[in-house]
């Protein structure tokens, strides 16, 4: 089914993921609330969709803890990543689309394991979009944090410990080619060779710079069609600081509101949204909730809000 159909469907599952242990700093547990506080279900509704509130998941406690051979908190992120797993993968089963509203990024593994599994399982192409100031492409060797939420990408394409990169059946979980990264602009050093070895695709904020943001979506989402299932891992440091401060790691220097509505509003046109992560509010870090509000803006955006009647597409 495209998002449209979906839609038509009122088929959307919102999926609370209130956890921190894959991060360094205590507060994105409280994300799920404060995008519900922002009206992430009336905004959705809007647009004609029924839209369901599986209310949040359970797990373990953050323990905050050292790293034990470089991780911290390991089998707390592995209980909450198989959690997320099996709930995104229930959503999928009954075609609805999931959106995981987290929480750190570490919950990514969970869901889109899942996401993959569906697609290998319906015969789908799978292409995930990574929104992120973050490469997240770290292992237990080259971080120097041990904190989980900057190793998701590298677990789901195979490098992490095999608790997490076999969540979802099959090792790795995706291709380096079936993920692309953008408005990246901070990565470890060690990071920064790996990416370059394995070739993850990164359009980082230089070349968002030289060639505007137009022009990075375009080559972004080639190859979407109607086979495609694609999956938006929507970290909310993406955004710069400057209009999205609720974030536990922030980076100067990222999109504006309007190149960040650009990148939903081209997604939207896709019409091959399948499934979502909103991740890394942390309302202790926030002014007045507004990155928990940004994103439900954004999202609107991904529904297809628009400015216009867009008659030529």
């Amino acid at each position: 089914m495209t998002v449209a159909e979906r839609m038509a469907a009122g088929a959307v599952s919102i999926i609370g993921v209130p956890t921190d242990v894959g991060a360094g700093k205590a507060g994105a547990r409280m994300g799920p609330d404060a995008l519900r506080v922002a009206g992430i279900d009336r905004a959705i509704a809007r647009f004609g969709v029924e839209v369901v509130d599986r209310g949040n998941l359970s797990g373990p406690n953050n323990p905050e803890l050292s790293a034990i051979d470089g991780f911290r908190h390991l089998p707390e992120v592995v209980a909450w990543n198989r959690s997320v797993h099996d709930a995104v993968r229930a959503e999928l089963a009954s075609e609805h689309l999931p959106i995981v509203l987290g929480g750190d990024h570490c919950l990514a593994i969970g869901s889109i394991s899942a996401v993959a599994r569906h697609c290998r399982e319906s015969g789908r192409r799978l292409q995930v979009l990574w929104l992120d100031a973050h490469a997240d492409f770290n292992t237990a060797i080259l971080t120097p944090t041990g904190n989980l939420h900057g190793m998701p990408v590298a677990c789901l394409c195979g490098h992490g410990p095999p608790l997490l990169t076999g969540i979802g059946g099959t090792v790795p979980a995706m291709l380096p080619s079936e993920i692309r990264q953008i408005g990246v602009r901070s990565v470890d050093q060690g990071e920064k060779s790996f990416l370059a070895e394995i070739g993850i695709e990164v359009f980082d904020m230089r070349y968002v710079d030289e060639v505007g943001m137009r022009a990075t979506m375009e080559q972004a989402l080639a190859g979407v069609g109607p086979e495609t299932h694609l999956h938006l891992s929507l970290d909310a440091d993406f955004l710069d600081p400057e209009i999205a401060p609720g974030v536990s790691t922030p980076v100067r220097g990222g999109p504006t509101y309007r190149e960040a509505q650009l990148c939903m509003e081209m997604i939207a046109d896709t019409g091959r949204l399948c499934s979502l992560d909103l991740v890394e509010v942390n309302p202790a870090f926030d002014r007045q909730n507004m990155t928990a509000v940004l994103l439900v803006d954004l999202v609107e955006s991904l529904f297809r809000k628009s400015i216009l009647m867009r008659l030529h597409q």
